[in-house]
């Protein structure tokens, strides 16, 4: 049960239609393949700098650069390299909002559903010439988890891709419901922005 967020995206060109339809898809939790297309054609490799964490949660940008990284080298366009020296492009940003709020209360209102989101700026940089290629602000994305056993959807595909059964879950207590469910929210929500971050920065839109 996930869905994608998005603000605004400066661009260095005018936006094709095909960019325009991704983004469209993206916020519907579809995304297009990202073929590389916008990148520089000559680029080969890429360093990935810390994001700052603008965020009152210590090491979040840490853990989002891992699946940032992950992202990048799974489509085998851009080898991720270890220092900025000599790297054709640099990869920046910060990770700026994190939160998780109620999205579902029970008839007394007590939380049985939380939504945490997630919020990035991000830029592009010539490793060489230090040009600007991309720019963008406040992509984001955003995951619900269940926190009680009777607010979790069993059939859904969120559920159906966790090693849970219907029967496992509803023999947990609370506490591990909460536990189990808000990591898989956070791995989903982590991968979903790094995936809309990378289509956006190889297309170019």
């Amino acid at each position: 049960m996930k869905k994608a967020i998005r603000a605004s995206v400066l661009r260095t060109k005018p936006v094709p239609l095909i960019g325009l339809l991704a983004l469209l898809a993206g916020g519907c939790g579809y995304h297009f393949a990202a073929s590389g297309s916008g990148l520089p054609p000559q680029a080969k490799t890429i360093y990935v700098a810390t994001f700052g964490n603008h965020t009152r949660f210590t090491g979040l940008n840490d853990e989002f650069m891992r699946y940032m990284k992950d992202e990048i080298a799974n489509h085998k366009r851009l080898t991720v390299v270890d220092s900025p020296d000599g790297a054709d492009l640099v990869l920046s940003g910060e990770v700026l909002y994190n939160q998780a709020i109620p999205g579902a209360t029970n008839p007394v209102a007590e939380p049985i559903v939380y939504e945490e989101s997630l919020s990035a700026n991000a830029t592009l940089t010539d490793g060489h010439n230090h040009t600007i290629i991309w720019i963008s602000h406040g992509l984001g994305a955003a995951a619900e988890a269940p926190v009680v056993a009777s607010a979790a959807i069993t059939t859904s595909p969120y559920f159906l891709q966790q090693n849970l059964r219907s029967q496992d879950i509803a023999q947990l207590p609370d506490i591990q419901v909460a536990q189990t469910q808000n990591g898989v929210a956070r791995t989903q929500m982590m991968q979903e922005l790094a995936q809309d971050l990378y289509a956006s920065m190889s297309e170019g839109f």
